[in-house]
């Protein structure tokens, strides 16, 4: 990870997100015990901060999926050979928001998907845009959602976005987790993960917690 690159990495900064696209398959909000997603989209340090500022997101984790137990480490992970990503681990409770709505955030301002295995400065399989799905209620609504933006033309190149099935997550080191909040002037957050969170936070008000609209 260049975490120390100056390069500006905005998912999706040409789009309105105002505008993005609700799904159009997707589960109703109901009462329910907490669910989880896990997604992958690039440095997983801006992905969490945008997730832990979302409405009915509970906890949000950085760490791995892809590979196995043996080689979920930062530096093992970071040679692209082990076949994790870096990834979030999103807790949300489902009353309050949908697994398809999580989608939108992902899609829209997250991160790019239609880049393949990078993310702005970051390059290689572990920043590769992927959805772990859980269950197949989870790959139905990710895959709907990816021909529904592929077929609407909301971006200007085919998504790229690789659906695979959720073998396991594991959480990053200690210091990897809140990393944008604990860092907010370290140089690769100032330049890459803050302007996506206020992207966010700018089109998306309704869905930032403390905002009332």
């Amino acid at each position: 990870m260049l975490k120390f690159s100056l390069a500006i990495t905005l998912a999706s900064v040409a789009l309105s997100a105002a505008g993005f696209p609700n799904p159009t398959v997707d589960l109703p909000r109901t009462a329910s015990t907490t669910e989880k997603a896990v997604l992958a989209g690039g440095c997983f340090w801006g992905v969490e901060a945008i997730f832990d500022s979302l409405k009915g997101v509970t906890d949000a984790v950085s760490g791995y999926a892809g590979g196995t137990a043996g080689t979920a480490q930062y530096e093992v992970v970071s040679s692209g050979t082990t076949g994790h990503a870096e990834s979030v681990e999103i807790t949300y409770d489902p009353s309050k928001v949908s697994y398809g709505q999580i989608l939108k955030v992902y899609f829209s301002v997250a991160h790019d998907p239609t880049q393949l295995n990078r993310q702005g400065p970051d390059t290689g399989t572990q920043y590769r845009s992927a959805i772990f799905y859980a269950n197949q209620d989870q790959k139905r609504i990710a895959e709907a959602y990816i021909a529904q933006l592929d077929a609407a033309k909301v971006y200007p190149h085919k998504i790229v976005t690789k659906l695979e099935p959720l073998k396991g997550f594991y959480a990053a080191e200690a210091y990897h987790q809140d990393y944008v909040a604990h860092n907010p002037y370290q140089p690769y957050v100032m330049f890459n993960d803050a302007p996506k969170l206020k992207h966010f936070q700018e089109q998306f008000p309704e869905m930032v917690k403390g905002k009332t609209k």
